[in-house]
């Protein structure tokens, strides 16, 4: 069976960044720190939101987590209060309806479909906002498709954002450095920077730094509500690992040369991913900006095979083919299913085969 679930890297954590927590063990750095992160982190990130993003911050404004998914969960927490609703473009990643309706809030999705490069437009955003709206959350790049919003995508959904004063915004920008769009990659906050004070610009080093397993996740933000998320998370985890936040330092500080090396494999293994998705019958899969997913829109080879639901249809992959898929209806997009690429390009090579054998053998035998 070759996987093709998994949202993480398959490189090692490179060498000088495992040493570092390593040599915080040594020193004995294994005790609790403050709960919001130690201030040589919360300096290296405050470096990383200068140099990359050219947004301003001081220690008070700055949270560090265990993983960018408790930053979310905590940001849902902070802000919002009971019948509040919550803007979550489709498709998304999966976790964030289900944070915000633990946060008593309720989401509300506006789809953008393949025609529309899986972007929403600022006529469906506004289109969203109702006087209950309270929160905004924006991926870019995107979990599961791979779309980024370019500087004047991002200007024209701040202008709509800028009308509504109560709206907070998150921007999960988790796979910033995994990118290779012509344009360079943009935050919300960098394109308008007038939402200084309602914006929190969220990120981590899982996924630019193969650091799963390490689980530190960040954020910049106002600091009245970055205290208020930083007091959520003193009553739940506290801080994040002592030793993850030695690494984390040298992963932002250090040589990026690792991180250089990691896109230029993912962004070869996309091109032959969607070139090879798009050669199978009834699959269409549209080029992405960054992460390390393809995102194929199967509607048409499911109503070639009788599959009434991408589940079926990634069952059938799984069961005939020996490919594990994930299919789309959990991230907000029924009749799609996403394919990690972070895997070898021999899998790759491999998978992309299988499935072109379970697809033309069975619209042979559908045909017959």
């Amino acid at each position: 069976m070759i996987g093709l679930g998994a949202g993480e890297p398959d490189f090692d954590t490179p060498a000088h960044i495992a040493q570092a927590g390593i040599e915080a063990i040594k020193s004995g750095f294994t005790r609790y720190t403050n709960v919001d992160g130690i201030n040589e982190l919360k300096d290296a990130i405050i470096a990383k939101f200068d140099v990359d993003n050219a947004i301003r911050y001081e220690r008070g404004q700055i949270l560090v987590s265990s993983g960018a998914k408790q930053t979310i969960y905590n940001l849902c927490m902070a802000v919002l209060d009971p019948g509040d609703e919550a803007i979550i473009p489709a498709p998304y990643w999966v976790s964030y309806p289900d944070m915000v309706m633990l946060a008593d809030g309720h989401p509300v999705m506006p789809f953008a479909g393949p025609a529309q490069g899986y972007k929403i437009t600022p006529r469906q955003l506004a289109a969203a906002i109702t006087p209950k709206t309270r929160l905004v959350l924006l991926n870019s790049p995107c979990n599961p498709t791979g779309a980024a919003y370019t500087r004047a995508e991002l200007r024209a959904l701040g202008e709509v954002l800028l009308e509504y004063p109560r709206v907070i915004i998150g921007t999960d920008d988790m796979y910033e450095k995994i990118y290779w769009a012509p344009e360079p990659f943009c935050s919300l906050l960098t394109a308008v920077p007038e939402l200084y004070n309602r914006t929190i610009t969220i990120n981590g080093v899982s996924k630019a730094y193969a650091m799963t397993g390490w689980r530190i996740g960040y954020c910049g933000g106002p600091k009245e509500i970055i205290t208020a998320m930083g007091t959520i998370q003193g009553q739940s985890t506290s801080n994040a690992s002592s030793i993850s936040q030695k690494a984390a330092v040298v992963a932002l500080s250090g040589d990026q040369t690792c991180v250089a090396k990691m896109n230029e494999a993912f962004k070869a293994r996309h091109d032959f991913v969607v070139k090879g998705l798009n050669a199978l019958p009834g699959v269409s899969c549209l080029a992405g900006a960054g992460t390390f997913y393809a995102f194929a829109d199967v509607s048409k080879a499911m109503a070639a095979l009788g599959c009434r639901e991408d589940g079926e249809f990634a069952e059938l992959l799984l069961n005939e083919g020996g490919v594990a898929v994930v299919p789309g209806g959990g991230f907000g997009a029924p009749g799609h299913i996403r394919i990690s690429f972070a895997t070898s390009m021999q899998n790759l090579e491999k998978a992309i085969e299988r499935m072109e054998r379970v697809l033309a053998g069975r619209t042979v035998a559908k045909s017959a």
